[in-house]
């Protein structure tokens, strides 16, 4: 989709930029990669895909927005729509719960760093925040500056990423107790089995 809505060159093409560095987190073969490019570009007909977001709450109005790629959108809205309710939540409008989040480029790097020398590295590039956490280093992005920071912060030395993407933030973290924690989670894991889901956001606090 990313490479027929759009140059078939990922230098010319951001939205294609970031499909391919996540199919390389997931480890997907460069020839896998090139032959999706190839057969975008090559051909107008094949499968007409698009994308399509849905809003909702989970149990205890938590908030969930759920990205789909689809050929049928009615199939997948019936789908979303009977997993959130099999499992205690209703699907919103449009606009219902998006307002609740902000589009971030997100970087975590695991802890084997040197962090007196990592964040004098990164506070030197276009950054909007960076946390050490117990586990894990946390740097965030705006969506525009994702690319050419990764590729910067490469270019240093640090590559050990725990992940690595443009994603949804919330906010703020909803907390709620530890059986409706379980049962958010089961909704969510659902509806990412759902083959037409390519993405889960939330405000769950795990």
């Amino acid at each position: 989709v990313a490479a027929k809505n759009g140059d078939a060159d990922p230098a010319n093409n951001a939205a294609l930029r970031m499909v391919i560095e996540k199919a390389k987190a997931e480890n997907m073969p460069k020839a896998n990669i090139q032959n999706a490019i190839d057969k975008a570009s090559k051909s107008a007909g094949g499968d007409d895909y698009e994308q399509v977001r849905y809003e909702g709450y989970g149990p205890s109005g938590i908030a969930i927005m759920v990205d789909c790629l689809t050929d049928n959108r009615n199939r997948t809205a019936g789908f979303v729509r009977s997993t959130l309710t099999k499992r205690g939540g209703n699907l919103g409008t449009d606009g219902s719960v998006s307002y609740l989040f902000k589009r971030k480029g997100l970087i975590i790097l695991d802890k084997s760093y040197d962090e007196e020398k990592l964040m004098n590295d990164v506070l030197e590039l276009d950054i909007e925040d960076f946390v050490s956490n117990d586990d894990n280093y946390e740097i965030t992005t705006a969506p525009n500056d994702f690319l050419s920071v990764k590729e910067e912060l490469e270019s240093r030395g640090y590559d050990n990423y725990v992940i690595s993407e443009v994603t949804y933030i919330p906010d703020n973290y909803m907390s709620v107790d530890s059986e409706t924690t379980e049962k958010v989670v089961a909704l969510i894991d659902a509806l990412e089995d759902i083959d037409d889901v390519q993405a889960v956001y939330h405000n769950l606090d795990i």
